[in-house]
């Protein structure tokens, strides 16, 4: 299974590229989670912010699933033996991350912005700078992931589109395409700690509606 440059999810290139380490993804996601939640244990409770803990718990969770998702996606996709014109729109353009970014700036834009009650319920009115700093590298590793799962479903209906399968291999497409529509489904665990943020809820709802339309016409086509 290739796992060439430009074969890989930005996220996979920096896991494995890291010169020594050479951590298995099973490691490397073990160590995100226990650090991101060390984190959050650690400074919800110097700074008493046991309300931020349940719901940087339940970020930290959705993110390191996320990891083990993309992963997933990526390795299947490898094996895929559609042509190189659709590897290389799906990890090597990076869009992914394009879109994580512009996700991310809109999401600090809102709580800067717009509406900042959000990190004043989580924080209070004068917010700690550590966990504000843990919280945005966490918000950060989500967005990315949601950027992932939309530049998935994009390419899965071009590839639905353009690329003729046989009929084994339409069919583990098929698969891979629920998955992601799973892999987005998962943001949804988020909901309970967006319900006084009507914005950020149909933000997230309205990604998982996008995503599931796009792969489920995508799974039809193909």
């Amino acid at each position: 299974m290739s796992r060439n440059y430009g074969e890989t999810w930005v996220y996979e290139s920096l896991v494995g590229g890291i010169p020594g380490l050479g951590l298995s993804r099973r490691l490397a996601v073990a160590i995100q989670f226990l650090l991101f939640q060390a984190g959050v244990v650690v400074l919800g409770w110097h700074y008493e912010l046991w309300d931020a803990v349940v719901a940087g718990t339940v970020a930290v969770v959705v993110a390191a699933i996320g990891s083990v998702e993309m992963h997933r996606l990526g390795a299947a996709n490898r094996r895929l033996s559609t042509p190189p014109e659709h590897k290389r729109l799906l990890f090597g353009s990076s869009i992914e991350i394009v879109l994580g970014v512009l996700a991310f700036i809109a999401l600090i834009t809102y709580l800067i912005a717009w509406d900042g009650t959000l990190l004043t319920r989580l924080f209070g009115s004068n917010p700690p700078i550590p966990a504000v700093y843990l919280t945005l590298l966490i918000l950060w590793d989500l967005t990315y992931r949601i950027g992932t799962s939309w530049w998935s479903a994009v390419v899965a209906l071009w590839r639905a589109v353009n690329v003729d399968l046989d009929p084994e291999e339409a069919a583990r497409v098929r698969r891979i395409d629920a998955e992601n529509i799973g892999f987005s489904v998962l943001q949804l665990a988020l909901v309970p700690f967006l319900l006084e943020e009507p914005v950020l809820l149909g933000a997230v709802v309205g990604h998982v509606l996008a995503v599931a339309i796009v792969c489920t016409a995508a799974i039809a086509l193909s």
